[in-house]
């Protein structure tokens, strides 16, 4: 027998003893599971931008066992099962991809992505092509997918120099209202952000993983400085801002 095929009927069979022996995996709903499915996919997220392959190995682990624990739940309650899950899930994948399981043809990887979201909209009945955005995603991975899925419909600019004259103009429409303080700013600075994931995209930047990059970044050279400044026999509000300054550089010349 496959070995994949072995170690997932070995994952049913904790999950179904589990369910019935374990008085915490007892318990759970679909509703108390929602929030810890959050926070292991931004692990997982985590381990994949740090590009550390044994954590992201375990938070797959982790996130599989969601998935498993959803199913065994519904299939509880007569819902469905993880059968009908991954069924579905390759009737969907077979569907999709008509360039490999049909007639159609698909030159390229653009190509393959419009296909996609027309086989959405005329086969599956999404009513919107945005209609697949799901509403609770932060707000930038939001845009870029907004933006994508405009693009499959070839709703887009027509080159990336033409998305760089809208986030100048967008700027400049910020700086307008924020000069005057006005109830508008918040909207400018909103359409600036907008601009800025549509440039992202043109580059073929994913700006989620741009910003996160950043921010550990900025993490690193900010916890040098209390470093430093700990070394120092100081306190880091003991440190004037052209102190803090200097141990920023030397943060960066190391990296």
């Amino acid at each position: 027998m496959d070995e994949r095929l072995v170690a997932f009927q070995r994952l049913l069979d904790i999950m179904d003893e589990l369910r019935e022996k374990c008085p915490w995996d007892s318990v759970q709903t679909f509703d108390t599971l929602r929030c810890l499915t959050i926070e292991e996919t931004y692990e997982l997220s985590e381990a994949i931008v740090e590009k550390n392959y044994k954590d992201m190995c375990k938070e797959l682990g982790d996130l599989m066992l969601h998935l498993v624990f959803y199913s065994k739940i519904a299939s509880e309650q007569n819902l469905f099962d993880i059968k009908d899950v991954l069924n579905q899930l390759c009737d969907k994948l077979i569907r999709r991809h008509p360039h490999i399981y049909g007639a159609e043809k698909a030159q390229d990887a653009q190509q393959v992505h419009e296909n996609w979201e027309k086989i959405k909209l005329q086969r599956e009945g999404n009513r919107s092509v945005l209609g697949g955005v799901p509403k609770s995603a932060p707000s930038l991975v939001k845009a870029y997918r907004i933006q994508e899925k405009a693009n499959g419909v070839g709703f887009d600019w027509h080159n990336a120099g033409e998305v760089w004259e809208k986030v100048q103009e967008e700027l400049e429409e910020f700086k307008v209202e924020a000069e005057k303080q006005s109830e508008k700013m918040e909207d400018e600075f909103g359409d600036v952000l907008f601009a800025l994931v549509n440039y992202a995209r043109f580059m073929k930047i994913n700006p989620d993983d741009a910003l996160e990059k950043t921010n550990q970044k900025f993490i690193r050279r900010f916890q040098y400085v209390e470093e430093q400044a700990k070394n120092s026999g100081r306190k880091l509000t003991d440190l004037s801002l052209e102190q803090m300054e200097a141990y920023w550089q030397q943060a960066k010349q190391f990296e």
